[in-house]
């Protein structure tokens, strides 16, 4: 026998050191050949005739987790930031608004479909059920709003512009049954589910969840977040549905935006007279960033394409640049507007990329899990000749707080045709800044129960409420006004009461501010 040296036999049994690139490149490649085989375990656990569109979506699951192991660090080079072009974000004012004839206007709607975001709870709010049947106004829902402004729409130009819901998993058997309600109504309602991908434990990589027994372990499974739109509308037949019928563009919005109506003068610029001789495939509409708003995703200018900049990619040490007013001066409201063509065209040639956002959470027995998902805005640099359109913060709406709610239900805005507009008696165009006490306020029931009605606020800039407060019958809140119950105590402002840059302290003294 050959008479092999002892460390010749140690060295061929060597793996490459811990630290090396050749281990990270193994362990990555482990990982995801593991996280494959307990995706395919978990198909196991579903009926066969569920398997087919089951193993396409946990295809998309495991590319996404693929993309996300390769990925080290912000997705983002800094110091490839480039300076925004001049004519990279169009002023609203210098749209043009489209001639007012009804048949021009009709075949600007015919070319459109209107999506709104639709997979959220109210539970934030503490509401069950999706969030779109929480009451805003009147006693009108998120939904009710929506559906009578295309109504509204359709009846005023004669036209057929479609409703089309993007629901999840924890939103869809709700939703189904109140769209019902709408039949009689002029606007065709169509629904389609995002898809649901099992979270992942932070400790081993692999899916936390068991089986595909979804409702019984709500807790496994996410909601991808809405870049996950792309893939889902054109698998649910409708982006080819839209198409043959000769329409051009979708307007995407969140449903709890009620400031995301379908504008005129902004189709007017993608389908009629305006319309641009090259094609603008994709347009983002942003709004002036306050120090509100400096958690929002931003615009920027990357390898000569315009794109969507998020805080969750920004390196550590950039944070407080990206949050600066003046560096970024928009935010991304989340109105988007997409030539349809153009989405099935990138998804036929596979050039869809979206960065992805990682999203830390740990469930009711601690387990310690990530989901990870996409942004719509985010496929941006994906199409040709982008553009963002600063728009009014009047498009901007959104509620995502008991304090918002008190904006959209008080007599700051009237409703008309399901849209909310400004009371022409407000003086600025600002809306007041409002913080009300998460420990007293947070959940909608509770919130309705400190408000006799909901005071007179158009002449109000500034409410901080804290604390063990109520509010009796026409209370009217002016300037700055600053409430802070202490710890045991309770404040009770008297109806009719006026308060005028006050601050109202525990012992219920009334000071000048």
């Amino acid at each position: 026998m050959l008479d092999v040296p002892h460390e010749a036999k140690v060295r061929g049994h060597q793996r490459a050191p811990s630290d090396s690139k050749e281990f990270h490149e193994v362990t990555k490649r482990d990982a995801l050949r593991l996280l494959e085989h307990d995706v395919d375990r978990l198909l196991e656990t579903t009926e066969k005739a569920r398997q087919p569109a089951l193993k396409a979506e946990m295809g998309r699951f495991a590319d996404l987790f693929g993309r996300f192991i390769q990925e080290e660090g912000p997705a983002l080079d800094w110091n490839k930031i480039q300076k925004l072009p001049e004519n990279a974000v169009m002023n609203y004012s210098n749209l043009k608004a489209p001639k007012n004839e009804q048949n021009e206007i009709r075949n600007m709607l015919d070319k459109l479909v209107v999506i709104k975001l639709n997979g959220g709870l109210g539970t934030s709010m503490g509401c069950h059920g999706p969030k779109s049947v929480i009451p805003v106004r009147s006693d009108l829902t998120f939904l009710d709003l929506t559906v009578q402004q295309i109504e509204h729409l359709n009846k005023t130009y004669d036209a057929n512009v479609p409703l089309v819901l993007m629901n999840s998993f924890n939103t869809d058997e709700d939703t189904e049954k109140i769209v019902r309600k709408y039949k009689g109504f002029r606007v065709q309602i169509h629904t389609f589910n995002q898809s649901c991908f099992p979270r992942i434990s932070r400790e081993h990589y692999l899916p936390v969840a068991k089986d595909f027994e979804i409702e019984k372990d709500m807790e496994s499974w996410y909601p991808p977040g809405h870049g996950d739109f792309y893939d889902t509308f054109r698998n649910s037949g409708l982006l080819k549905k839209f198409i043959e019928e000769g329409r051009e563009y979708c307007f995407l919005s969140n449903i709890d935006n009620l400031g995301a109506t379908v504008d005129l003068n902004i189709l007017n610029k993608l389908v009629g007279e305006e319309r641009a001789t090259t094609p603008v495939e994709f347009v983002m509409e942003v709004t002036d960033k306050t120090r509100a708003d400096v958690k929002g995703g931003t615009l920027i200018q990357m390898e000569n394409k315009l794109r969507l900049l998020e805080i969750a990619q920004v390196p550590p040490e950039h944070v407080d640049d990206f949050k600066s007013v003046k560096t970024f001066k928009f935010f991304n409201t989340n109105n988007i507007w997409a030539n349809l063509a153009a989405i099935d065209r990138v998804l036929r040639e596979r050039t869809l990329n979206m960065e992805i956002i990682v999203n830390n959470k740990t469930l009711e027995n601690g387990t310690r899990v990530i989901q990870l998902e996409t942004a719509v805005g985010a496929a941006m640099k994906c199409f040709d000749g982008a553009i963002g359109i600063n728009v009014p913060r009047s498009r901007f709406l959104p509620v995502k707080k008991s304090s918002d709610l008190l904006l959209v239900m008080s007599n700051l805005y009237t409703l008309k045709n399901g849209s909310l507009v400004m009371s022409p008696q407000r003086m600025f165009p600002t809306t007041p800044l409002v913080k009300l006490g998460e420990n007293h306020f947070s959940k909608v029931k509770e919130f309705l129960g400190r408000f006799a009605n909901i005071p007179d606020i158009i002449e109000l800039d500034h409410l901080t409420v804290s604390g063990d407060v109520t509010f009796g019958r026409g209370v009217s809140l002016r300037g700055t006004v600053i409430i802070i119950a202490n710890h045991g105590d309770r404040i009770d402002i008297p109806a009719g009461a006026i308060l005028e840059n006050k601050i109202v302290s525990g012992n219920m003294r009334i000071l000048d501010h």
